[in-house]
């Protein structure tokens, strides 16, 4: 059974217009703040949650960005969303729940308190009018909301100082669409879908760095290869340099050339850092969520595979994550992108989902993870008899490494 300093969640990004992170969702395991509603109205209980939630480590799981969460009725009655930072949650108050006098209470001491709150699922009801009043943020889902509606209630609810987020927008031009209808926010996997153009004729910069990408990951190559396809582009060889004497590395002495690098680092770690770097390069005009989820899923898949499976290929790992989002970085077809670059073939069957094998399970592991499909993702980490709080471990040391990675560069 798990302990209540033992928590899953997971997490989905919520844009603004410009495609900047704004908050993000959390998805618990379990349903984690509604299990430990308070209904007993123990105040031991209450403080489990607050310490569990703690524990979890907010500023790590939101970077320092409002946690969106979902609470109960009864949640709601005891008052629980108020022992959590004010800050940093906002309050999603779940469609199903009826604004009766105690929750209504509970509901405009949060606002006066400064929570933000967040109507979820939302669909008009008279009955709903004293939520509205109160509410910063109404949510609609896109899946079950027919077009006409999602625009209607924009217009129904004009005179109302509430803002609108569109909940699973799966393609850019969903995301397009509602941004011109006047919606704020922005909720779903269209960010990391690819504008897919086969053939699409590649800005310069973007097209010097695949090409690096292409050579820095050939088989056999020597130290004197890689020292030489760095220093080719002066500014590559700038930042590369740069970042590994910045303090994320941590290195006493400065590092003043690719070939002491080279030797404090070796092949496979050098290999990893010019990836990231010429990867970076690659997103420079994409949301920086998209270089962050590869980063976190590169950092991810590397701690995993160094269990006893898959530890002789723990550099592979790192760079079916890296990858992961290539498509969309680039907006050309997977495909067409992995043939030119020579990634172990497994890796490749991995990220095209085409043949089974254990870098899939491993990739599919993550993306359940991501997703909070919590039941699937169980199935595969025994697959690969991952102990689950490693994996938990894993998740929440990705996400540190890959935000101080994020603000080194």
């Amino acid at each position: 059974m798990e302990q209540p300093n033992e928590i899953h969640v997971a997490r989905q990004p919520i844009f603004d217009t410009a495609l900047n992170v704004f908050a993000y969702e959390l998805l618990f395991r379990s349903n984690f703040i509604n299990m430990y509603d308070g209904t007993d109205g123990d105040q031991a209980t209450h403080s489990v949650i607050a310490n569990s939630f703690l524990l979890i480590g907010m500023e790590t799981l939101t970077n320092g960005k409002k946690a969106f969460i979902n609470f109960t009725a009864n949640s709601l009655q005891n008052n629980i969303p108020a022992m959590l930072p004010k800050k940093l949650v906002a309050v999603e108050i779940l469609e199903d729940i009826i604004p009766n006098e105690k929750i209504l209470r509970v509901c405009k001491k949060l606002k006066q308190d400064g929570y933000l709150l967040v109507l979820d699922d939302f669909v008009f009801k008279p009955q709903f009018l004293p939520f509205i009043e109160l509410a910063d943020i109404i949510k609609v889902d896109f899946r079950t909301t027919p077009r006409n509606e999602r625009q209607q209630l924009i217009r129904r609810l004009q005179n109302y100082r509430v803002k609108f987020l569109a909940e699973k927008v799966e393609t850019q031009e969903e995301f397009q669409d509602a941004r011109s209808m006047g919606y704020s926010y922005f909720q779903g996997y269209f960010f990391c879908k690819p504008s897919v153009l086969s053939g699409k004729n590649l800005p310069a910069y973007k097209a010097n760095h695949l090409h690096i990408l292409q050579e820095i990951n050939r088989p056999e190559l020597e130290l004197s290869q890689i020292e030489y396809i760095i220093k080719r582009d002066v500014s590559l060889s700038y930042k590369l340099l740069r970042f590994i004497n910045s303090a994320f590395f941590g290195f006493k002495s400065t590092i003043s050339s690719l070939r002491q690098a080279l030797t404090l680092l070796g092949q496979k770690e050098l290999i990893k850092w010019v990836s990231i770097v010429a990867l970076k390069g690659i997103a420079d005009n994409k949301p920086g969520e998209l270089i962050l989820e590869s980063l976190i899923r590169a950092r991810f898949s590397e701690i995993l595979a160094s269990g006893k499976m898959m530890k002789h290929r723990v550099a592979d790992a790192f760079l079916m994550g890296m990858f992961s989002h290539i498509d969309v970085l680039l907006d050309r077809p997977l495909q067409e992108i992995l043939d030119e670059i020579r990634l172990d073939e497994e890796i490749k069957y991995a990220l095209l989902d085409i043949a089974p094998n254990q870098f899939s399970i491993l990739y599919k592991l993550i993306q359940t993870y991501e997703k909070g499909d919590w039941e699937a993702y169980s199935g595969y980490a025994k697959e690969l008899e991952l102990n689950e709080q490693t994996v938990l471990k894993a998740y929440r040391e990705s996400l540190v490494w890959a935000h101080d990675l994020i603000m080194v560069n």
